[in-house]
């Protein structure tokens, strides 16, 4: 006996890159769901401005039904479409197609387009805990520095490449090596040390809200992290030598104890820097914002209710084709 559909899914598929694979698998998304009797509404986003505009007509459509908003892209689609599903009230479900796909992952979605609409078919809500940094949810990671640097380069490299992890992997590392600024902070946390105040000189400094990416370093925050904690890392102004070995430790997930890289979890942060800064470029969740000075990390004031598959059990099985 097949289980009851799931209320009404208002799908925000981002197909912004124009490509025939990203068209082609918002109509198999449309075709499972047709053959499995659920109900749905896709909006295509077909150019990446489109994205909040869409974001928020799913958010009306699925308070009036009673349905739920369904984010279809990357990390930074999802926490797009999260920000406005947050400040409706209003659930949310994923259906992970970006590079990485830490939340999604992190949550036991599965990455293949077939296994992701089997896995939402069987998800029911749960309370997941996400960042804020002034009041812009993340999900993922926020951070200033070097790191808004490597985005942009990793999106320049996918746009001329193709969107592959080694793509964005090898661009990240070129900037990485080519360097840049050194940042002058002021930190004020609680947390692991309350009420510390400290100056701080890096070249980034990345707070992270998922610990399966804090697993994938090799850094011991994961466990506050999973706890519902949140931790930063700041990196030193380092060689190009140095910072290509400890490219390398992060790749094998053995970060800990690296000369150059400082990492401790918090409850709350705030990140000043020493010259005024108007706004700041800021890294959310894979997209670069510019936010006011001083920066206020936290978590968010209530959880954020995800449409999430149940584990262990397997999801049910697709029709055929």
């Amino acid at each position: 006996m097949s289980a009851p559909p799931l209320p009404p899914l208002f799908i925000v598929f981002n197909a912004a890159s124009g490509s025939q694979d990203a068209l082609a698998a918002s109509v198999r998304v449309a075709e499972l769901l047709q053959a499995a009797g659920q109900p749905h509404v896709l909006h295509l986003v077909r150019q990446a401005p489109e994205l909040g505009a869409l974001a928020v007509r799913a958010v009306h459509e699925a308070r009036a039904a009673g349905g739920i908003v369904v984010a279809a892209g990357g990390d930074g689609t999802v926490s797009a479409v999260a920000q406005a599903v947050f400040n409706a009230g209003l659930p949310l479900a994923v259906l992970p197609r970006g590079t990485f796909n830490y939340f999604a992952r992190e949550h036991g979605m599965p990455d293949g387009l077939h296994e992701a609409v089997a896995a939402l078919l069987a998800a029911r809500p749960r309370a997941v805990p996400v960042g804020m940094v002034n009041g812009r949810l993340f999900l993922v990671s926020a951070s200033v520095g070097l790191y808004p640097r490597v985005l942009l380069a990793r999106e320049a490299a996918k746009a001329r490449f193709g969107r592959h992890r080694l793509t964005a992997m090898l661009s990240g590392l070129v900037t990485l090596l080519r360097g840049g600024g050194r940042l002058t902070l002021q930190l004020q946390m609680t947390g692991e040390a309350e009420g510390h105040t400290r100056v701080l000189h890096a070249r980034t400094l990345f707070v992270g809200h998922n610990a399966l990416q804090w697993r994938m370093l090799g850094l011991p925050q994961a466990q506050a992290v999973a706890e519902g904690a949140l931790a930063a890392i700041s990196l030193q102004p380092l060689g190009p030598l140095p910072m290509l070995w400890l490219a390398l430790r992060g790749a094998m997930g053995r970060l800990d104890g690296a000369d150059g890289i400082e990492s401790f979890s918090f409850q709350s942060l705030t990140v000043a820097p020493r010259r005024r800064l108007r706004q700041w470029p800021v890294a959310v969740d894979g997209e670069v914002h510019h936010l006011p000075a001083p920066l206020r990390f936290e978590a968010a004031p209530r959880p954020l209710q995800v449409w999430l598959p149940p584990a262990p059990s397997a999801p049910p099985a697709l029709p055929a084709d």
